[in-house]
């Protein structure tokens, strides 16, 4: 499945991963320690809504556009954060992972983003102006292995491939096995799309495999009955998610889920643990 960002920027995927990310970091940071706060497929940090990419699938209107309708005070964060980048307004820009990233740092916390396509990555760099980021332009499973251990006490690495490669997931899988044996303490988030079932169970299986404890999977699901050939929605693995963050996710995926249901569907929006 090919999934550039640019073209489905601000779409349910991306309000249930930046409502989830806020909040899951919010709960790390509820002690003082110093986090540091890793982007693997940074992509360009800030997207026009109007623009070619995202204008060409309108897909905001089922996403963030959804969630700026919706009265929910547990959607309050996610909106406050994208009306940061709008002039306190509506959403006109969307912004990626990090610049949602950018405005949770602490001044004891670093930021470190990977972007290695040039132009994604120039776009990158101009999106960021301003904040404390340090960005790398390197192979994204390099760069993950080669920041782990994190050089202060704690961290998150954010994976969030376009998966236009046939075996992404087996390269996540394995990643995500090697960094857990020089990092097992680190929380790590992975994104991923959903198009096929029986394909994802698959995925799921060999994470399992893995044995790495506390492993999270949040899957949203937007239809009642899969719609053949398109995207079906998407999800989250999470190792070693705070505790706080796990207390307060049911009522949070709820109103997620509600304020993305397409008309006529309910959909499903829910957490299990893979590993404990």
């Amino acid at each position: 499945m090919n999934y550039r960002h640019a073209f489905h920027a601000g779409n349910s995927a991306d309000v249930v991963k930046h409502a989830l990310l806020i909040a899951l970091i919010k709960g790390l940071q509820l002690k003082d320690s110093a986090l540091t706060l890793i982007d693997t497929h940074a992509g360009c940090g800030l997207y026009d809504l109007a623009g070619d990419e995202a204008g060409r699938t309108g897909e905001a209107a089922g996403g963030v556009l959804r969630a700026f309708a919706d009265a929910n005070p547990l959607l309050g964060d996610y909106r406050a954060a994208v009306r940061a980048v709008n002039d306190g307004g509506e959403p006109r820009l969307y912004p990626g992972s990090p610049r949602f990233l950018a405005q949770l740092v602490r001044e004891q916390d670093a930021l470190i983003l990977n972007e290695k396509h040039p132009e994604d990555a120039a776009a990158l760099r101009q999106a960021m102006r301003g904040t404390p980021a340090a960005i790398h332009t390197r192979d994204a499973y390099e760069l993950w292995l080669a920041m782990l251990p994190t050089r202060t006490p704690r961290g998150v690495v954010v994976v969030d491939p376009p998966y236009e490669q046939t075996d992404e997931r087996a390269r996540i899988t394995a990643t995500l096995a090697a960094a857990h044996r020089k990092w097992a303490h680190g929380v790590t988030v992975i994104w991923y799309p959903l198009k096929d079932r029986a394909a994802h169970q698959r995925w799921k299986d060999k994470l399992r495999q893995t044995r790495i404890p506390k492993l999270l999977n949040v899957e949203h699901w937007l239809y009642d009955a899969d719609q053949p050939g398109i995207y079906n929605g998407a999800g989250l693995f999470i190792v070693n998610p705070p505790y706080a963050f796990t207390q307060d996710l049911p009522p949070l995926l709820e109103a997620l889920r509600a304020a993305l249901a397409p008309e006529g569907h309910r959909g499903t929006l829910k957490a299990e643990w893979l590993n404990r």
